[in-house]
């Protein structure tokens, strides 16, 4: 009997319908705008083209691609071992957020520099902000405890002119400190992302990676690699995710009158139910939860607000129709 070829999906269908990543990346285009990506281009196992997303450089190279193709980026570069952020995952963040935004706003997603958020933890690749205003016009604070991290993000707006004004790099002194010392007295924003250090330790970090090698091929990783690299400040802080998130909401309070919307990325489901509690007694007014998948990976957002906002959060269009969970379903 002859063995069936493996047939690879189309479509990424646990991402956003809105996310520009959701179909197969077309080599062909994206090479168009970065030819520099044409030498890491390969054939994978279903015959398709694809690259190598063990090797570091190549990862970045897509990341590059991706960044000039559909966000008009020019220039991108960040120092090796620094954290290389998937971007269809980074993507879906925001437009799941946006949706939340959208809730308050007669349904409609609000767009344009009146829209003022800040990304906890920018890191040095920018991401997050250059998705937001590219895709919607926001604009953004980016604050980072690294100070090479925020060298290396003010380098990338500087050596794009379309970012300049639209995205500020606040290097935040205190490492304890979230939002103090970066919200400035009299500012108001609309919302605040984060994709916090998730794990409690450089041991378990590693760990983390080699799950993530074996997701990505069914074979055994001799060592860690990390593809997608990563400082001791962007993968794991004491007490990891579960304890960052509940001391930003401890910090959010302070905050509540200059923030419409907190939120953060909660990779482990097991922190859920700490995090709910933080924000029962943090006295937060609404609470929700949205899924997000890419891949086999799944996570969600965590978004508190301390007025009240909407009583429902928006239902995609699209056939995979998805509601968030508010505080009291869990």
């Amino acid at each position: 009997m002859a063995q069936k070829k493996k047939v690879q999906s189309k479509t990424k269908s646990k991402l956003h319908p809105q996310n520009p990543h959701r179909k197969r990346y077309n080599f062909k285009k994206l090479i168009e705008s970065c030819k520099e990506l044409a030498p890491f281009v390969i054939k994978n196992d279903f015959g398709q083209e694809s690259i190598n997303f063990f090797e570091p450089e190549a990862v970045k190279m897509l990341n590059t691609a991706l960044l000039k193709h559909f966000y008009g980026i020019d220039f991108w570069e960040i120092p090796p071992h620094y954290l290389c952020p998937p971007i269809p995952g980074r993507a879906d963040y925001i437009h799941h957020i946006a949706d939340l935004l959208s809730a308050s706003n007669n349904g409609r997603i609000p767009t344009g520099e009146q829209v003022n958020c800040i990304d906890i933890g920018v890191g040095a690749n920018c991401v997050y902000p250059i998705i937001g205003n590219k895709t919607y016009g926001w604009k953004f604070i980016g604050s980072d405890i690294d100070p090479k991290s925020a060298k290396v993000a003010n380098k990338i707006i500087d050596s794009n002119p379309s970012l300049k004004d639209k995205i500020e790099i606040r290097f935040q002194k205190r490492k304890k400190n979230i939002f103090r010392g970066i919200i400035k007295k009299g500012e108001q924003f609309d919302l605040t992302i984060c994709n916090p250090p998730f794990h409690a330790s450089a041991e378990e970090a590693a760990r983390g990676t080699k799950r993530k090698l074996l997701n990505i091929s069914e074979k055994k990783p001799s060592k860690t690699v990390l593809n997608f690299g990563g400082t001791n400040n962007e993968l794991w802080t004491k007490g990891g995710e579960k304890l960052f998130i509940k001391n930003m909401i401890q910090e959010s309070k302070e905050f509540a009158k200059s923030v419409k919307w907190f939120s953060s990325l909660v990779s482990k489901k097991s922190n859920l139910n700490a995090i709910y509690d933080a924000l029962r007694e943090a006295k937060v007014k609404e609470v929700k939860t949205i899924p997000m998948g890419q891949g086999q990976k799944i996570s969600r957002i965590v978004a508190w607000t301390f007025t009240q906002q909407t009583n429902s959060y928006p239902i995609s269009n699209s056939k995979r129709k998805r509601k968030s969970k508010s505080l009291i379903d869990e």
